[in-house]
């Protein structure tokens, strides 16, 4: 059987001192080469990955389309807001993802989630019928202020490596005091 992750925000070739440095590395090439070892030791060629955007950056598309086509499983993109028209065209022409889409909505377990690049208000205090999974933020804690409806899955809080839904629903239910 598949499993599931989701991550966002890899940015990869994004040769901003503010982006891999806040990662821990000391280069931008080390800081690419950290996310597809870590995303290769956690995710099979049969496993499903939602990268909820912001994939790679820099001119050099020729750069981050070889390091796309090194990282394994189903990929599929919810793009986000450094995912221009050409890096989407080229994710298409070459073929990279499973499906590209502004957000994706998935029923897993008796939980309703929607993914995408932006944090959502999908609900009022504390609900969870439906769970917003979400990147762009960069931020280190999981959680969107104090919503156990909204949780982070980008790298930058979860150490450059995908998470998997079974974490996500796990980490929910911990701060729900489920």
């Amino acid at each position: 059987m598949s499993n599931i992750f989701i991550t966002s925000d890899l940015h990869f070739n994004h040769d901003k001192d503010f982006i891999w440095k806040e990662r821990g590395f000391s280069n931008v090439n080390e800081m690419n080469e950290a996310i597809v070892k870590n995303w290769n030791d956690t995710v099979s060629d049969d496993d499903i990955v939602y990268l909820l955007g912001d994939v790679a950056m820099g001119s050099d598309l020729q750069a981050n389309l070889r390091l796309i086509n090194r990282l394994k499983g189903q990929k599929y993109l919810a793009y986000g807001n450094h995912d221009t028209e050409a890096r989407l065209k080229a994710f298409k022409t070459n073929r990279f993802f499973e499906d590209i889409q502004m957000g994706y909505r998935l029923r897993y377990k008796k939980h309703m989630f929607i993914l995408t690049h932006y944090p959502t208000i999908t609900a009022n205090g504390d609900d969870l019928r439906v769970i917003n999974l979400y990147g762009h933020t960069h931020q280190k804690d999981n959680f969107f202020e104090d919503k156990p409806y909204m949780y982070h899955v980008g790298v930058d809080s979860h150490d450059c490596i995908p998470v998997s839904l079974e974490t996500i629903i796990k980490e929910i239910k911990i701060k729900k005091g489920k």
